[in-house]
């Protein structure tokens, strides 16, 4: 009968020889990598050319949509029935939101109504105060005269 399961000084001196390929072959692996100049340091720096999803945002057509919003808000509201209560308005298309706080309507000695109101508005860019004056024109449409930041 013949044997064929390995002596144990052979199974050592394979792994022996194992171990040292596999040392061999990470030293020359590692030398290829530092020898090409890799610095630790720089590999950590914020690469500042590279931008991901920063298309500029045209805060004007935000703004001109939520001057449209405020103005149906103030025109539409009936200023008898609503008194000192705040009328809350909100814009999907921009996603800002805020509250009439007055509305006070006059008559131009032409004839002309005008409505003068103040408001909030809660967008991205924060929240601030605005003053505005929309005015019923001739055809019955209403134009916004003023839609400016307070102060």
């Amino acid at each position: 009968m013949r044997h064929i399961a390995k002596t144990k000084a052979k199974t050592k001196a394979a792994r022996r020889h194992a171990a040292r390929v596999a040392t061999i072959c990470s030293c020359i692996m590692l030398t290829g990598c530092m020898g090409g100049g890799l610095d630790i340091a720089e590999s950590f720096k914020v690469d500042r050319t590279v931008k991901t999803g920063s298309l500029p945002k045209d805060q004007s057509t935000d703004n001109v949509s939520d001057q449209v919003t405020v103005r149906n808000a103030v025109t539409s509201a009936d200023l008898s029935m609503v008194g000192k209560q705040p009328i809350p308005w909100a814009n999907t298309t921009s996603g800002s939101a805020g509250v009439i706080n007055a509305v006070t309507e006059k008559r131009d000695p032409d004839g002309t109504v005008c409505r003068d109101f103040s408001t909030t508005r809660h967008s991205y860019g924060g929240i601030a105060n605005f003053n505005g004056q929309t005015c019923l024109l001739p055809n019955g449409e209403w134009h916004m005269l003023s839609f400016a930041p307070q102060g």
